[in-house]
């Protein structure tokens, strides 16, 4: 009997080079196909026989649609399990030629080099601050009409950059595990059009890449958008008419109610020189608003101000489901999250806060207690829009809600992974706790206490998994975690119990960044080369 391996198969291929065949289609054909058939393969004549109609039929779906998947739930119940995780990577020393990159992390548990980085693609070039990252292409491209001229590939994904303003466009389809820069797109390039501060990418249906900005050339705030052609060729800014956001950060987009949500961070040229409570006098240079816009006219109808409470609205989501009109927000400083949702009547939308954690008393070594926000960095929906994941950077917890009742989310679960009140932190005296009645230890893993807060997160496809990095942003991270800048961040592993709810630490996970090749480094957010529950927006059929 001949044994083949997966790898194997594919190595043996080449007519597996087709841009339209989707592997993880194939693997699953071919399994399937296997079973259906009974086939044991006992020869080099059986197994091509099973490839080759395992090709036809993968080469027969991937004609008849996009990347990704139909649904969120095909998603969730279809979807691979994950073997690499790209992630953002900072290097905190200005000085280190080679500069930001990706790493690859391999997060195959039957693999040798399980929760290692295998490979790493660097920017060389100082400065960049690279931040977030997204596809050129994602399920929102699912759908293709049958009289189109091509198939929409998820093959590159594009990592702006935060302090220089360049964006960088990777391959990822050639070799998954090495990713390779094949364009730069210079700072200029935005600037030209009066924006700066590149921040969240999201592909479109008509194959334009859209990505959010918080700056104007100046560095002052500005909330917009900059949309580049499936080439990377800068189309221009997105909004139109007189209205226009005060400040930028995420998005979100929901066509079938003709809407999209925009959050705002702050000016770049305050939130780059680090946090300054005496930022918040001037509330056109900091947010704490909603915005939503009419997806088809391009326009902003209605701005929705959180107040004190919803200083710095970061993250946002859509519930997955593309026929949902409600969502949530994290706003990071005062730790509190908003769910918002379209009336039954208008495009209006009516904004509640439904989370409220409570900020803490602590003497930080100072002599003088104050205040202590959560800094919730990270939000992160099941794609059965059952759970919400919240994270806390500066009081070190991660918390899953079950938002079965979308705007009563029950806390479920918490797990620790570090934070600036510690135990064992000998200076921090908190004076007074409104949740808890001891300071949580510090979390050790294979005997490294990690340093800095939970940060980024990303949930595997079926819900039993969570990933979560560690910096925020590197000026912020040297202003409140020196330790982390120095010693490097991390990524750790959450197994969630998707039947019941509940997490638990997984001891045996951890991807240390204290001993990377040009010094530690500091990771970010993370991505799936298949997509995943914060890259992928689904469209409703019949929209």
């Amino acid at each position: 009997m001949f044994l083949y391996k997966w790898r194997q198969i594919l190595s043996a291929l080449p007519v597996l080079s087709c841009s339209l065949i989707n592997y993880d289609v194939l693997r699953k054909i071919f399994w399937r196909c296997r079973k259906k058939a009974r086939l044991i393969i006992y020869s080099a004549d059986s197994l091509r026989l099973l490839l080759f109609s395992s090709i036809y039929f993968a080469h027969s779906l991937a004609c008849c649609h996009g990347p990704g998947y139909a649904t969120p739930l095909d998603a969730l119940k279809n979807g691979p399990r994950e073997t690499l995780l790209y992630t953002v990577t900072i290097q905190p020393n200005l000085d280190e030629p080679h500069g930001d990159y990706l790493s690859t992390i391999d997060v195959d548990p039957d693999s040798p080099t399980y929760s290692q980085v295998v490979h790493r693609t660097f920017t060389n070039r100082k400065g960049n601050e690279l931040h977030h990252s997204g596809w050129n292409a994602c399920s929102s491209c699912y759908y293709v009409d049958k009289n189109a001229k091509s198939v929409p590939k998820r093959n590159r994904l594009i990592l702006p950059a935060l302090n220089s303003d360049f964006i960088y466009v990777l391959d990822v389809a050639t070799d998954p595990r090495k990713p390779e820069i094949v364009k730069v797109i210079d700072g200029e390039v935005l600037k030209n059009h009066n924006v700066t501060a590149p921040h969240t990418t999201h592909c479109l249906a008509n194959g334009n890449i859209m990505i959010s900005v918080m700056g104007d050339a100046e560095g002052f705030a500005k909330g917009d958008f900059i949309l580049f052609d499936s080439e990377f060729n800068c189309v221009g800014t997105w909004t139109k008419g007189e209205k226009r956001a005060l400040c930028g950060y995420d998005f979100w987009y929901q066509p079938y109610y003709d809407v999209m949500v925009s959050t705002e961070w702050g000016a770049p040229n305050k939130f780059r020189r680090g946090w300054k409570n005496e930022d918040l006098e001037d509330m056109t240079q900091y947010g704490c608003r909603l915005n939503f816009y009419k997806w088809s006219t391009q326009t902003l109808y209605q701005t929705v101000d959180l107040g004190v409470e919803g200083t710095t609205p970061l993250e946002v989501r859509f519930l997955h489901d593309p026929k949902r009109p409600d969502g949530y927000v994290g706003c990071a400083l005062y730790a509190k999250v908003f769910y918002f949702k379209k009336r039954a009547d208008s495009d209006e939308f009516d904004v509640k806060k439904v989370i409220d954690i409570p900020n803490k008393l602590v003497d930080t070594g100072s002599g003088v207690a104050s205040e202590m926000g959560g800094m919730i960095s990270d939000i992160i929906i099941s794609l059965d829009d059952r759970f919400l994941y919240v994270n806390c950077w500066m009081h070190g917890d991660v918390r899953q809600y079950d938002i079965t009742i979308p705007d009563q989310p029950k806390l479920v679960s918490r797990v620790w992974l570090g934070g600036a009140i510690c135990s064992d932190l000998p200076n921090v005296i908190v004076k007074e706790d409104k949740e808890l009645t001891e300071r949580p230890p510090p979390c050790i893993i294979k005997g490294r206490r990690l340093e800095g807060g939970p940060q980024m997160m990303q949930l595997s496809l079926d819900g039993k998994r969570l990933y979560v990095s560690s910096s925020l942003y590197s000026p912020w991270d040297k202003q409140f975690y020196p330790k982390m800048a120095s010693k490097g961040g991390h990524v750790v592993l959450i197994d969630v119990d998707v039947v019941n709810g509940g997490m638990t630490l997984n001891k045996d996970f951890l991807v240390d960044f204290g001993k990377e090749p040009y010094g530690p480094s500091l990771p970010h957010e993370m991505r799936y080369p298949g997509g995943d529950c914060t890259s992928d927006i689904w469209l409703a059929k019949d929209a």
